[in-house]
């Protein structure tokens, strides 16, 4: 007798895995607009920097803003717990391999100030930046009115897992709907991996989802954990849940690609696989405005006694000007992320983000080295 099976494989793709096909026409990158819009508000460039306390402080959020994208501070990081972070990231960046997980633990279990959350709001609103922050689920209705109360621009609700439904020992738990009623700015919330979540997130009135769960350069979730879904399919269900929310309501709800983007490449074809925008972590830690000093780790390494994530060595390789706009000084796909996209659209024959979205790809494993042998020498 063959035993039965409750559940069956299906196959699933990285960004590593797929190609974008060229257009039957092609555009001037130059007129390709990559603009992005979320919850009332438009971006020149479909770049988000995530909320990870080696990438983003005050300082790399205001000129993250002036240079068109958008900068998501972690409210629940080392800017809210210790009035001078750069000393504790100086610290943490200068640590040794076989102390770093204990300092870590330490350091984040010194308590929130919630004073600081709404003085590091208004640190970034009084340059002209629009203000963007995360909290996790868990601390969302206490930090949530503080933030209101500050003027925050944009609220993210992140997690390694979010879902509309959570059960716990708690009485009451978060409700996504009654947060995007109350709450005067746009929400956020991330993250998920499936249609289903993602729909249901969105009933709840979020403006939009942030998708990945693993795939960040410092995440060890996929490692400690098992838990995860390629990115590009993980985008494309998540997009798929979008359109079939669309057609039965006519509100559009922004999908934001977060982390496993490593180059250029990666970028275009989150785009092409049905993202808006795209969130990057340890990309821009490299950056020389970077809090993280080279250094960049996962907002899970400190869990007291489950840590997941690492800090990892990235360098600091060029200013963020130069890795968004270039010109590129290296080859590998790392800098000049906003002329890689435009320049993919006109080659793909797409105008706009949204047409993008319906340009074709195919299953191609070996893309990275057909016809490669003498870089496969020189990389040994």
């Amino acid at each position: 007798m063959v035993a039965p099976r409750s559940n069956e494989l299906r196959r699933c793709y990285s960004f590593d895995e797929v190609a974008l096909v060229p257009g039957d026409v092609t555009i001037n990158p130059e007129q390709v607009n990559i603009d992005f819009t979320v919850g009332g508000f438009t971006f020149s460039i479909p770049i988000l920097a995530s909320a990870m306390d080696a990438v983003v402080d005050p300082r790399f959020a205001v000129l993250l803003s002036q240079l068109g994208g958008l900068a998501v501070l972690n409210l629940e990081g080392v800017h809210t717990r210790y009035q001078d972070a750069d000393s504790v990231l100086a610290e943490i960046s200068d640590a040794p391999d076989e102390e770093i997980t204990p300092l870590m633990q330490k350091i984040y279990s010194a308590p929130i100030k919630e004073n600081l959350i709404g003085d590091r709001i208004t640190e970034i609103k009084g340059q002209g930046a629009i203000c963007a922050a995360s909290v996790t689920p868990q601390n969302t209705k206490r930090f949530a009115p503080l933030t209101a109360e500050a003027g925050i621009d944009i609220l993210v609700v992140q997690s390694t897992v979010t879902t509309a439904r959570h059960i716990s020992k708690s009485y009451r738990g978060l409700v996504f709907s009654e947060l995007c009623q109350v709450m005067p700015a746009p929400i956020i919330v991330g993250n998920c991996v499936t249609q289903s979540v993602a729909l249901a997130l969105m009933r709840e009135g979020v403006s939009g989802i942030l998708v990945g769960v693993g795939p960040g350069a410092a995440c060890t979730t996929r490692e400690v954990l098992g838990v995860g879904v390629p990115q590009l399919t993980a985008t494309m269900d998540c997009a798929a849940a979008r359109e079939q929310y669309l057609r039965e309501t006519g509100r559009y709800v922004a999908i934001i690609t977060d982390g496993g983007i490593r180059t250029g490449g990666d970028l275009c074809k989150a785009i092409a696989s049905g993202a808006d925008a795209v969130m990057l972590g340890s990309i821009l830690a490299q950056a020389e405005e970077a809090p993280g000093r080279g250094s960049h780790w996962g907002m899970a390494h400190p869990h007291p006694a489950l840590p997941r994530g690492t800090r990892i060595k990235t360098g600091t390789t060029s200013p963020l000007q130069q890795i968004l706009f270039g010109p590129a000084s290296v080859t590998e796909g790392t800098q000049n992320l906003t002329g890689a996209l435009r320049t993919a659209m006109g080659m793909c024959g797409a105008l706009s983000i949204k047409e993008m979205h319906r340009v074709e790809m195919v299953f191609a494993p070996a893309i990275k080295t057909e016809g490669k042998y003498f870089q496969a020498l020189q990389g040994l």
